[in-house]
């Protein structure tokens, strides 16, 4: 099986890399991709989505996850449209791409999708109500992929 990483090397993508190494081929990529797991062409700017496409497209994976994220909370409230294409846009872009290769996404989100209400767990009909400019591109990527038409799954994580 061969597994496309997407952000690792922020936090999630970090875990991310050692626990999916062992399912398959591993092509782990990220915005300052270093190291040798990745060449520099597989350099992932999710501002620039055709270079992010041409990626999945030269890998050709079964499963994509994607941890990519403008994870900048405040920032994003002065760059929104920065976070907008970054967790928004290209991941329904990269979702569409999914769809033609019959890939599977896991796309990781935020529980910043909701109002900060409440204590316990919710699940995936609770309604949302994001406070933020992270938490709106946020949830404007869930629905992306979820429109996309290709298989995915989608986590929240806080």
């Amino acid at each position: 099986m061969k597994v496309l990483l997407m952000g690792c090397g922020g936090q999630v993508g970090w875990e991310l890399q050692r626990a999916l190494a062992p399912l398959g081929h591993l092509t782990a990529c990220d915005f300052n991709t270093p190291g040798p797991e990745a060449a520099p062409h597989l350099r992932a700017d999710f501002t620039q989505p055709e270079q992010v496409l041409a990626i999945v497209r030269a890998v050709q994976p079964d499963v994509i996850v994607n941890a990519a994220a403008h994870t900048a909370v405040d920032k994003a409230e002065s760059e929104p449209d920065l976070a907008r294409l970054i967790n928004a846009t290209t991941p329904g872009l990269i979702a569409q791409e999914a769809a033609q290769l019959g890939a599977l996404l896991v796309h990781y989100s935020t529980d910043y999708v909701f109002d900060g209400s409440g204590t316990g767990p919710r699940d995936e009909s609770a309604p949302t109500a994001p406070l933020s400019v992270y938490g709106q591109t946020k949830l404007e990527g869930e629905q992306a992929v979820a429109a996309s038409g290709c298989r995915h799954l989608i986590f929240r994580t806080s």
